[in-house]
């Protein structure tokens, strides 16, 4: 079994920092692309910001130059480097990664919540 345990959540005032940890544990061969996702109260899930096995990331336009993806690849995990928060970053974030042989798993999600 494999699962992806999310970390790092927690109330922060607009303008803070946060790092959001995603570590994927258990019987892993390799992973492929490993995906930051959010979804805000009433809103569908939207893709935040992504890391390919190859070194590329993708953002989404909202957090380009505020947010930063990065991955150890010895410790299986996956980092998101929030800063510049906003209120409208609120939001549940989850991890999903591609494992080779497991296909696409979900984190549980952690809450960041930008609030005064």
């Amino acid at each position: 079994q494999v699962q992806l345990v999310e970390s790092g959540g927690g109330l922060v005032q607009p303008g803070g920092s946060l790092r959001l940890s995603c570590a994927a544990s258990g019987s892993i061969f390799s992973i492929n692309a490993m995906v930051w996702y959010r979804q805000a109260p009433g809103k569908e899930r939207e893709l935040v910001a992504a890391s390919t096995s190859g070194g590329r990331t993708n953002y989404a336009d909202s957090v380009k130059g505020r947010f930063t993806i990065s991955r150890d690849v010895v410790k299986n995990t996956v980092y998101l480097q929030m800063n510049s928060l906003k209120p409208e970053d609120t939001a549940v974030y989850y991890c999903n990664a591609d494992l080779t042989g497991w296909g696409l798993r979900w984190g549980q999600g952690t809450q960041v919540t930008v609030s005064s």
